[in-house]
């Protein structure tokens, strides 16, 4: 989210859209903070992404929003000042988002999401593992 415009229509159906999916947590990243003279209307635009939050029932007191410029970042990665933002964003999905639990243990399942023709290629399946795993030369059955 910019913070020079504030929560814009697709902010509220980004968090909506989270929250339909099962998303348990949302990290914020309040981006070109640097270009906000006012830092009251930070706190403001800070404030009113946590009342979303919360009207979509996230646990918007305790959201991590981090205030930065990933232009600044990408076009000085050596300034600390500049990557600084950026290591706080990185710190807080490690630390506040949790890791799945996956059912390794279980046998193999890839919901078929997609199927493309590639030239040179043939056809290629995609999908997300919903548990178990594969390596390279196992062999799976398509159903």
């Amino acid at each position: 989210m910019a913070g020079t415009d504030g929560p814009m229509p697709q902010t509220r159906e980004h968090v909506l859209l989270a929250k339909q999916v099962n998303v348990p947590k949302i990290v914020v990243f309040v981006n070109k903070a640097d270009m906000v003279d006012d830092p009251d209307m930070l706190d403001l635009v800070e404030e009113e992404i946590r009342d979303i939050l919360t009207q979509n029932g996230f646990d918007g007191a305790n959201t991590p929003i981090i205030r930065g410029s990933a232009l600044k970042a990408t076009e000085n990665p050596s300034d600390p000042v500049a990557a600084k933002p950026i290591e706080d964003l990185l710190a807080a999905l490690d630390s506040y988002i949790p890791v799945p639990v996956r059912e390794v243990d279980k046998d193999f399942l890839m919901p078929v999401e997609d199927v493309f023709s590639i030239k040179g290629r043939g056809t290629v399946a995609t999908g997300r593992i919903e548990r178990g795993s594969v390596k390279v030369n196992d062999e799976v059955e398509l159903l």
